[in-house]
């Protein structure tokens, strides 16, 4: 009976019920957009990190990021690392912004990522055309698919040229974007220091790998202690370091959670609008059942379950048009990302929202006084 008395009281004036659904589509989109920003930003902003071997990264005292690594280390650091127990490898890592020029004239700014696979370095991964083998062929470069009109070239095979060096397109990947919306452009390392004119077997990060069964804390510590002032970060931190860079030192991050807050606020007005409405115009029917014996609890949960319905119904209407918007925004520079995770907390979100909405109208039902029905 209560899911009954909720059913007819949320469908009686459909055109408040509409008014519902749209604040409720409006939010769970809003929130969607926003968030899966973020995460589809976060997931940029870390890809080369998470996708590295290494569980210690040697970085120059006060590097801010992947892209932004700080001063240039040398062979000391590296060489001091490998005389460390516990240690597998040592792979230098080049990663610089450099000029790109175009073929046809013009040019734009690139991420220079110089490396060796053999030596547990980062490889370009989401290879879709070419291999490692390629890319160390004269000139060779891998970029991404998703760049080559950015970059002025057609794909595999062309030429153009950075800083002081031509370089040839022989691999491509897929789905590799940048933040910064400067290109990845991976090649070995001995290319990317050649192209730059840096000194040999200098480097902006050292990847450490660890020995099966060695303790990251203590090899980190001794490591740390023979490269001072450089600093030695896990993974995890160098990803919080990065992340904290590019999304909340640049305000990036704090505008898209604030948005997605926004958003849950409007939907949660609206909505605590249309149930009080809802529940002022049906004052005297509920009223009718305090005086007929309902207890107060029975008519809340009525109320709760005309939540429910809306929150359920303007979820499922707000998923479909955000996962149309994710869907269209695949392969621009948008990085809209939907997880399942995402998917249920938005659910959860929904629910709660619309719960909190409810308790205006709650509050008007519990001052009924079951005596105005016999006045009526």
């Amino acid at each position: 009976m209560i899911l009954t008395l909720a059913f007819r009281n949320l469908f009686h004036d459909r055109i408040r019920l509409a008014v519902t659904l749209v604040g409720i589509l409006f939010s769970i989109v809003l929130v969607a957009v926003q968030l899966g920003l973020y995460l589809g930003s976060s997931r940029e902003i870390t890809s080369n990190i998470e996708n590295a071997k290494g569980e210690l990264w040697i970085t120059a005292f006060g590097a801010k990021s992947f892209e932004d690594g700080g001063t240039l280390l040398t062979q000391k650091e590296r060489q001091a690392a490998l005389g460390t127990p516990g240690v597998k490898s040592v792979a230098p890592v080049l990663s610089v912004f450099a000029e790109w020029r175009k073929p046809k004239g013009g040019s734009t700014r690139v991420v220079i990522v110089g490396a060796d696979a053999e030596d547990g370095g980062i490889a370009p991964f989401r290879l879709v055309e070419g291999t490692w083998e390629d890319i160390k062929a004269p000139e060779g470069i891998a970029v991404d698919k998703s760049y080559l009109s950015e970059l002025g070239i057609d794909g595999i095979g062309s030429t153009a040229q950075i800083a002081s060096g031509r370089v040839r397109v022989r691999a491509l990947t897929d789905d590799i974007k940048s933040f910064t919306q400067s290109p990845y452009v991976y090649m070995p390392i001995s290319r990317a220091r050649a192209l730059l004119d840096a000194p040999g077997n200098t480097a902006t990060f050292h990847l450490v790998t660890l020995e099966p069964g060695a303790n990251l804390e203590t090899v980190r510590a001794e490591i740390k202690s023979k490269v001072a002032p450089a600093e030695v970060l896990t993974k995890d931190e160098f990803l919080e370091r990065s992340l904290k860079q590019w999304l909340f030192n640049t305000g990036a991050g704090a505008a898209l959670i604030g948005g997605a807050l926004l958003g849950t606020l409007v939907g949660t007005v609206i909505v605590a609008q249309t149930l009080y409405s809802s529940t002022k115009d049906h004052i005297n029917e509920f009223a009718t059942l305090r005086a007929l014996g309902s207890s107060s609890g029975y008519i809340h949960k009525v109320i709760l379950a005309q939540a429910g319905m809306s929150a359920l119904l303007g979820y499922a209407l707000g998923m479909v048009l955000a996962l149309i918007i994710v869907y269209a925004a695949q392969g621009s520079a948008l990085p809209i990302l939907m997880t399942p995770a995402l998917a249920f907390g938005l659910l959860v979100l929904t629910l709660c929202m619309c719960a909190i909405s409810a308790i205006s109208a709650i509050f008007k039902v519990t001052k009924i006084d079951p005596a105005t029905v016999f006045t009526r």
